[in-house]
């Protein structure tokens, strides 16, 4: 299981700015990574050197860099002109929580086509737990190992990728409440001891993977904020110093460089898994931030496949937060069913498919509807 989600877009509730047409597009294809990237982790049985399209999960530190860029490029400014935090709060509930709410729905509804011998207390599970579950997810109230209903430790076992959010809302709450008074000598400060954190976790910690996250103990908490810290500040950073790299073709050059970094296969395993702990923090440290930097060299970028990239751009967070109810159905019949190769192809088409239909309905009938309707009733009208 991956992560943050996509909720990284230019907030459509901030003050109106240029657009940074070519992170949207870059967050459309990492979204696209995570769905194919799942896909192919139903058939991995659980070994990460067999994965394919092996570093998939890599997309949450993405996101997380994308987030802190875009929470800096839209509100910095605007807490300058005199915007209280819970104004900001209101602006990041509006754009965030619409969907959480809807795929916790979509998980409880498709639970049903989820049971599996890969989810043991699905067995045993009632409908009022399922209730109780359901509406501690719409208040983002995470869920113990002992508590959860599916078996896998999930603190959200309806839509396990929510997780990302959870640390997505921690990040926004650190920049309220202090990182947007750093300045940048300290800001960068702050971004070295997170990256020698990061470091350490992924060159001396167990697995040499930032996998992790999701479970609510002392190991997940420790992987999720880890894996927080480092590209959100860094996100914030980087848009504050005014770094850009101007390229021609930047988004085919940045879309490339961003599929073989999720794609590679793992480098070590065993005594090696050090290895595979550098090539990781190679890519969040060093390779995400030059993707962003050429990514936001230019912001009036057009043409036929940046208009593409601005449509999964728009499906990016809608596809993220409702694609993984989908992926127990698949994953808990491959496992189950053992079905051969062709089968296993047309059933995972059929499921990309589906998870891209379902988040278009969910973004043009719920999501950009609900939210114009929230800003409307929620958010001041400011000059």
């Amino acid at each position: 299981m991956t992560t943050s989600a996509a909720a990284t877009s230019t907030d459509a509730t901030a003050p109106a700015k240029s657009h940074y047409v070519i992170l949207d597009g870059l967050r459309g294809v990492a979204s696209l990574m995570v769905v194919v990237f799942h896909l192919f982790e139903a058939w991995a049985g659980g070994d990460p050197a067999r994965q394919i399209i092996n570093h998939g999960y890599l997309a949450v530190d993405f996101f997380f860099l994308l987030s802190g860029f875009v929470i800096a490029y839209a509100y910095d400014e605007r807490w300058a002109a005199g915007m209280g935090q819970w104004d900001f709060y209101k602006r990041r509930l509006v754009r965030l929580q619409p969907m959480i709410i809807v795929g916790g729905l979509v998980g409880a509804a498709l639970l049903g086509l989820q049971h599996s011998s890969l989810f043991p207390k699905l067995e045993t599970v009632t409908a009022w737990q399922i209730a109780g579950v359901l509406l501690l997810s719409f208040v983002m109230i995470p869920l113990t190992p002992s508590v959860e209903i599916r078996g896998w430790g999930e603190i959200y076992p309806l839509n396990g990728p929510q997780w990302s959010l959870f640390y997505e809302y921690i990040g926004n709450i650190l920049y309220a409440v202090g990182l947007r008074k750093l300045p940048v000598r300290w800001l960068g400060g702050l971004v070295a001891l997170s990256a020698a954190a990061l470091v350490w976790l992924l060159t001396r910690g167990p697995r040499g993977d930032v996998i992790g996250g999701w479970a609510l103990d002392a190991s997940g908490v420790q992987i999720g904020l880890t894996r927080l810290m480092f590209p959100f500040f860094a996100g914030v950073l980087l848009m504050r110093i005014g770094q850009r790299i101007k390229v021609r073709n930047a988004f085919a050059v940045c879309g490339l460089l961003l599929v073989v970094a999720l794609s590679l296969p793992r480098f070590g395993v065993g005594d090696q898994r050090w290895i595979n702990g550098l090539y990781e923090a190679a890519c969040i440290i060093v390779l995400f931030p030059l993707i962003v930097a050429i990514g936001a060299g230019e912001k009036d970028a057009d043409g036929p496949s940046v208009r593409v990239a601005r449509f999964f751009g728009d499906l990016s967070y809608p596809l993220y937060i409702t694609h993984y109810p989908l992926i127990y159905a698949y994953t808990g019949w491959v496992v189950d069913k053992k079905p051969g190769p062709l089968l296993g192809v047309l059933a995972s088409v059929g499921v990309f498919v589906a998870a891209v239909t379902i988040a278009w309905a969910c973004l043009k009938l719920y999501d950009e509807p609900v939210r114009r309707w929230l800003a409307g009733r929620l958010l001041a009208r400011r000059a």
